[in-house]
């Protein structure tokens, strides 16, 4: 596989967590005595294919992130960039912020891209193998329970994996697939993310972008069943606390 480029997305402003993010960025809340970012960046640095690692991050978190990295102590290059908002109001959302990345780091290779508030547990390089022999590869959660589906979104795979449906938050879910936030986007494929945006779609839920992608290009799902935590209010972030932290000491 060609060079990787990595993102991290770290721009958005949490407003269902404050008052823990109202001064300080979700993905440098800390779980397990260390930021959430630094469990994903754990995981990136072990891609040898990876030689640029960058966070997007926004006006008001900017100098926070820079004072963090000046502790950390990784492998790979690591660039943060801000997207030029200052609050939730102007944000450009997720898929907006992997636009502005991909054109102001003109990016010209396979980009890995990951929400700043997913914590995983599985080997990046199981996604990896499975990106090289399928191609635009999402990762996909088995929840096990239907019910949960309501909240996230209800993926529908054939027998090779490919993507028959996405459908966001569905009222009566049959599956109990959902995607997740990480995807592996071919070089080849970057410039489908301005068509999406130029199109007038939605910019902050990159769930919506798949949605939109699998319609026009082969996708396909990569199916893990490892513990994954989806960081979204302060209920779920005590709860990804408590039991990573006992994954951590029984590791």
């Amino acid at each position: 596989m060609n060079r990787v480029k990595a993102l991290i997305l770290c721009a958005g402003y949490a407003t269902r967590m404050y008052p823990l993010t109202k001064n300080r960025p979700k993905a440098l809340l800390t779980v397990a005595g260390r930021p959430i970012v630094e469990h994903i960046l754990e995981k990136l640095e072990d891609m040898l294919e990876i030689d640029t690692i960058y966070i997007v991050t926004n006006v008001k978190f900017f100098l926070l992130f820079k004072n963090w990295q000046k502790t950390y102590c990784g492998k790979k290059k690591i660039l943060i960039l801000s997207d030029g908002t200052t609050s939730d109001d102007n944000k450009l959302g997720a898929v907006g912020d992997i636009t502005f990345v991909i054109d102001h780091a003109r990016i010209n290779d396979n980009l890995l891209v990951v929400a700043g508030d997913n914590l995983f547990t599985f080997n990046l390089y199981k996604l990896v193998q499975f990106f090289r022999k399928k191609g635009i590869t999402i990762a996909v959660h088995e929840l096990k329970n239907k019910s949960l589906i309501k909240k996230y979104n209800e993926v529908r795979l054939d027998n090779q994996h490919r993507i028959l449906s996405l459908v966001e938050k569905p009222v009566q879910p049959t599956s109990t697939l959902a995607a997740i936030c990480l995807y592996i986007l071919p070089r080849d494929t970057l410039k489908l993310i301005h068509e999406y945006i130029k199109e007038g779609n939605n910019p902050d839920e990159p769930g919506r972008y798949v949605e939109w992608l699998y319609k026009r290009e082969r996708v396909f799902g990569y199916v893990f069943t490892e513990p994954w935590y989806d960081i979204g209010d302060v209920k779920q972030y005590e709860q990804a606390n408590k039991e990573f932290t006992e994954q951590c000491r029984e590791d």
